[in-house]
């Protein structure tokens, strides 16, 4: 008899994580998910240490909106919702969609885009750019580099910044890009230090896996979560729960 009391503790404690595991990847594929940035190609919008909360719901659902990308949708979206330029995307690379990369939606389908003197072009119209200051960054790898920081409006009226190190730098003059049906083009807010559309192409609409709402941590580096004694030099506090729209 004690022998089945424990085998049928043992199952229901089984069955209990077994629904805890399922119901964290519901919320995972179809809720909200949590990203980290590892790269600076977004700064100075996005920070290397930033966590956010990436929201599943906005664009639909594809096969790339669930762990390892299980094809439980085979093709397209399911309840499919285009992205407005200007929003921060997670999605796959389409040279390799077992990565994901964070950009900024610039070019929605039927657009033109194109860089010339490192400024940007969309259907042919100059988007303006007012410079706010001029910065040092610590870049992976290459130590301090100078930047310029503006802000751009985009045509629908959003506003971010941006960094440029130069007018004069790789893929500061490019081809245009005109974007099919049903993809879109990336860029990255760090202009001159972003692998975006520029060079792997435009993105599938399959290929999107969420839009990023707001950082709800961010740490510089300096020290692991768990070093309290650390907090005050490695949190930045001041960027947790931040909004990343104007």
């Amino acid at each position: 008899m004690e022998k089945q009391e424990q085998k049928k503790s043992w199952w229901s404690d089984i069955k209990g994580l077994l629904l805890a595991v399922l119901a964290a990847l519901a919320i995972r594929s179809v809720w909200f998910e949590p990203y980290n940035i590892p790269s600076s190609s977004m700064v100075p919008t996005l920070l290397v240490g930033d966590y956010l909360i990436v929201s599943k719901y906005n664009y639909g659902y594809s096969k790339h909106s669930f762990p390892f990308s299980i094809p439980l949708i085979p093709h397209g979206r399911l309840f499919g919702h285009a992205p407005e330029r200007g929003d921060i995307v997670v999605f796959k690379v389409p040279t390799n969609n077992k990565v994901d990369y964070i950009k900024r939606v610039i070019g929605l389908p039927g657009d033109r885009i194109q860089m010339q003197g490192g400024r940007l072009y969309i259907n042919d119209s100059l988007v303006p750019r007012e410079k706010i200051s001029e910065e040092d960054w610590v870049v992976e790898q290459e130590g301090s580099v100078h930047y310029t920081k503006y802000i751009e409006t985009l045509p629908n009226g959003v506003k971010h910044f941006i960094y440029e190190r130069s007018d004069t730098m790789m893929q500061d003059d490019t081809e245009v890009f005109t974007v099919p049906e049903d993809y879109y083009f990336m860029m990255g807010d760090n202009r001159d230090n972003s692998q975006d559309s520029r060079f792997f192409g435009f993105v599938p609409a399959e290929n999107l896996e969420g839009k990023a709402r707001f950082i709800f941590y961010s740490n510089n580096g300096s020290g692991d979560f768990w070093q309290f004694w650390k907090w005050k030099d490695s949190l930045r506090l001041k960027r947790f729960f931040r909004g990343l729209y104007q």
